[in-house]
């Protein structure tokens, strides 16, 4: 059959046709579909403080888009025993993407580390690493960063950082060196181990266990002087090889806190993982609503301490009630 002759085309076989040309041909670049920005930079340092010889790796959250002048408040968060900086990422990444840097401390002689090696070895590295000389050295690794991040070495990113709104955290031994950072005080031999940074104004306190044995923790608490938020679970029971803590030590940590300007969150089960990065420990449909609300709890806390505004804490409230055994209270005692 000649094109004469030929029989008319089917008007809805040249529609198809044409939607299947076009869909293998390429876009035009400005059509193609672009990945979305994040809204925070993720920035490693490899620090090392000369003057002990150790190492103090660091990873920074920053904010990704600031108007010029901008200053930014910045959390300094220690990881828990065989952590490292990677770790908390859904912190440093909510937190900075609210316009709150994070810088995440890893401390090298309690850091994961501890699991490499001989498997037989993990309970005395564990001891070792839970020694009183390593917690005043996370500590210390706390100050180095800080003191490297307002320095001239981080540039623009040091210079923009608020004095006024500097905040220590951390979950379970990072809780512990949090609190020994913002004042707690234990008394070895005669002598007061005060590891107190004055720089920190306020503090996120997850999941601390008690100090080395103490039993009057309110000697040892007492003198912490600044704004607290603590965030535990009913379930967060820690147990490694040699040691457990249950739940209830949370709570008592909390109680005996010097400073009357603290605020008590406590999820209902969870566990003591389920702040980590760890995607199913306190249950797979819990877990991450755990970890937003901790992390969104955190900015409410900011708010409140810096600038006496509960809004956010009241939403908080409201928000996340379903799972919470005992919420926070609205706002600070009148009097503190």
């Amino acid at each position: 059959m000649n094109a004469d002759t030929e029989a008319p085309a089917n008007p809805q076989r040249r529609r198809l046709n044409a939607l299947l040309l076009a869909a293998a041909l390429p876009l035009p670049a400005m059509a193609r579909a672009q990945p979305a920005a994040l809204p925070y930079r993720v920035i490693d340092f490899d620090w090392v403080d000369a003057h002990r010889s150790r190492p103090v790796p660091s990873r920074l959250y920053w904010p990704a888009e600031l108007p010029a002048g901008t200053q930014v408040p910045l959390v300094v968060f220690s990881h828990g025993i065989g952590g490292s900086r990677q770790g908390y990422s859904y912190l440093g990444k909510h937190w900075s993407s609210q316009g709150v840097a994070s810088l995440h401390v890893q401390h090298a002689g309690s850091d994961a580390a501890l699991w490499r090696g001989n498997p037989f070895g993990v309970v005395g590295r564990l001891q070792a690493a839970a020694q009183e000389s390593e917690a005043m050295a996370r500590a210390a690794d706390m100050r180095f960063a800080l003191d490297r991040m307002l320095s001239d070495e981080t540039g623009p990113l040091g210079a923009a950082v608020d004095h006024r709104r500097l905040v220590a955290g951390g979950h379970s031994y990072g809780a512990n060196t949090t609190l020994l950072t913002v004042g707690a005080q234990v008394i070895r031999e005669g002598r007061t181990v005060d590891c107190r940074d004055a720089r920190f104004s306020a503090a996120i306190v997850i999941s601390a266990p008690p100090f080395y044995g103490e039993t009057h923790l309110a000697a040892v608490l007492g003198p912490v002087a600044v704004p607290t938020v603590h965030v535990t679970a009913t379930d967060d029971v820690i147990e490694i090889p040699g040691y457990r803590s249950g739940a209830a030590d949370r709570l008592a940590v909390f109680e005996a806190i010097g400073d009357r300007r603290k605020l008590l969150a406590v999820f209902q089960g969870g566990s003591h993982g389920v702040f980590t990065d760890r995607a199913f420990t306190g249950g797979t449909a819990l877990n991450p609503k755990v970890k937003a609300a901790t992390a969104e709890l955190s900015l409410a806390f900011l708010d409140l301490t810096f600038q006496r505004d509960d809004a956010a804490l009241r939403r908080w409230r409201t928000a996340w009630q379903p799972i919470l055994a005992t919420a926070p209270e609205p706002g600070f005692p009148a009097h503190a």
